[in-house]
């Protein structure tokens, strides 16, 4: 049973875990556990930069533009570092017509060999250069054969592009109120069986200070089996709910903070995607209610992405409409 002191709202009887797995950073102050684009807020100091930068999970992971570039750096240094080499064997290694320094002719001979196109207007003259123009194609080979990997592994890896209501609200839910944020898939592609969980973390006093505790949300709905259009997650903040009684000041002052962890079933490739955000207590609308973002049009429905986070006004009923922020008129988003 959790335990607050008097002069906080209450909360109900539920099993606590203590830290999420986050350890002793979650007993931080000012500190967010979760970044609003689902990474965490902790970056890892790796001794070796070559594993950071050429780790598998790193190449597959990192944004295209990025992957491109490092792509064609190693490109540029490989078939520089094989130029050097041909240098190294001495003018008369290669031989045909180019008009240009010794270095760029050697480095465009690199890439002839490298990605086996073979002009012949430059050719290795040498034993030595013969050998290494061996060595280099080769090395070429299994360099196409890895970076034609990495690119199909990005290409087929499943993953899910789930867009969250840039805020979460406080807004109506029958009698009451409630806690509640909207999702939509972002893709084309169909997500099924869609289920959510909502982790509440706040700090609390304690003996000893303060300490952060952990509330598992219950939700209306924690799953849908067809995702077609977008779904308001909401938690009815009832006598029950680690929420009743909080006032937004509140919430603040306890630095709140709201984890989403979402799971579903990527249609095309048949496995299971993970999603996951974060909302703080300052990312909260009070008072608000999501508009609709999907209509009737020639007799098909048609969902508008771009009114993901249109909302309007909804008076809060009863006393808790007392405890509404006088600044809780920012819009937010429920449907």
């Amino acid at each position: 049973m959790s335990s607050t002191p008097s002069s906080l709202p209450a909360v109900s009887d539920r099993p606590l875990d203590r830290d999420l797995g986050f350890g002793s950073l979650a007993e931080h102050a000012h500190y967010r556990l979760l970044n609003r684009n689902g990474t965490f807020n902790v970056h890892r100091a790796q001794s070796s930069w070559f594993e950071c930068l050429f780790a598998y999970h790193a190449l597959v992971n990192m944004p295209w533009l990025n992957f491109f570039l490092l792509l064609g750096a190693w490109y540029a240094a490989i078939n520089a570092i094989f130029a050097l080499g041909y240098l190294a064997l001495g003018a008369h290694a290669l031989a045909g017509s180019f008009n240009g320094p010794l270095f760029w002719r050697a480095f465009f001979f690199s890439i002839h060999t490298f990605a086996t196109v073979g002009y012949g207007n430059i050719v290795p003259v040498t034993m030595a250069a013969n050998v290494l123009v061996a060595v280099q194609a080769l090395f070429g080979l299994l360099s196409l054969a890895v970076a034609t990997g990495l690119v199909f592994a990005r290409f087929s890896r499943p993953n899910a592009r789930v867009l969250y209501s840039r805020k979460a609200l406080i807004a109506p839910y029958r009698d009451i109120t409630s806690f509640q944020f909207r999702v939509v898939n972002q893709r084309r592609s169909q997500l099924m069986h869609v289920g959510a969980q909502v982790i509440h973390s706040r700090f609390e006093p304690s003996a000893g200070g303060r300490v952060r505790r952990f509330y598992p949300l219950d939700l209306e709905r924690t799953s849908v089996a067809l995702f077609p259009t977008n779904w308001t997650v909401v938690h009815p903040i009832t006598p029950g709910s680690p929420l009743h009684g909080w006032t937004r000041e509140q919430l603040i002052d306890a630095e709140a903070e709201f984890i989403v962890l979402l799971n579903a079933v990527e249609e095309t490739y048949a496995q299971t995607v993970y999603s996951r955000t974060s909302y703080s207590a300052r990312e909260i609308d009070w008072g608000r209610k999501f508009s609709m973002m999907y209509f009737e049009e020639n007799g098909r429905t048609r969902l508008d992405l771009e009114r993901l986070d249109d909302t309007h006004a909804a008076p809060l009923p009863g006393p808790t409409a007392l405890r509404q922020p006088a600044d809780s008129a920012a819009a937010g988003g429920a449907q």
